[in-house]
């Protein structure tokens, strides 16, 4: 059986122990649902040893996952934190339109990005751009009409929107302040 490295194990631990406090589990319904003892996985959680591929294969079962995909998780753990200083930002030479990409690195489905859109500027996307993507907008200052297809939404500091269909769309702050926004993107 193939061990993972021990520098790892308690990370690991971790992201099981955070997975089963997802899914509201307790020790013994993960015992029951992966055929890992609730000892050996109490053992796991705490980094206590290190557990053989085939356990970790077991756990990943059961949470819906595979292995890769549990390391995976492990492994940003530690690292998912993304600092304001090194998030990546990108300034629209055209409209001043400000995109500030706020999550770490992962295979989750989620993403967030801070927009600032100055007032009056306008920002219009294809409804291609949202072919394979659903997201929702919840505006943080200002004010922002956002068009989406034939309807036009005025939304006020504090709104969350949930976008339908793809639709041609365009972004607007009316002024007098910027509209600043959090978009929240979830693939798939």
């Amino acid at each position: 059986m193939t061990v993972i490295a021990n520098d790892i194990s308690s990370t690991i631990g971790s992201r099981i122990r955070a997975e089963r406090a997802l899914k509201d589990w307790s020790l013994a319904e993960l015992a029951d649902r992966s055929g890992v003892s609730k000892a050996m996985l109490s053992t796991i959680e705490r980094g206590k040893t290190s557990p053989t591929a085939a356990l970790l294969v077991r756990i990943a079962a059961a949470f819906g996952m595979t292995l890769s995909t549990l390391i995976a998780r492990a492994e940003l753990q530690g690292g998912g934190l993304l600092r304001q200083s090194d998030q990546p930002v990108w300034r629209d030479p055209a409209t001043g339109y400000i995109r500030r990409h706020l999550s770490p690195v992962s295979d989750m489905p989620l993403e967030l990005i801070r927009v600032q859109l100055p007032a009056g500027a306008k920002v219009s996307f294809p409804a291609a751009s949202y072919a394979f993507i659903r997201q929702q907008i919840w505006l943080i200052s200002g004010r922002l009409e956002f068009t989406e297809g034939d309807v036009v939404h005025s939304l006020e500091p504090g709104d969350c929107l949930a976008l339908g269909a793809p639709s041609n769309c365009t972004f607007h702050a009316p002024g007098p302040d910027a509209a600043d926004y959090l978009v929240a993107l979830a693939r798939g």
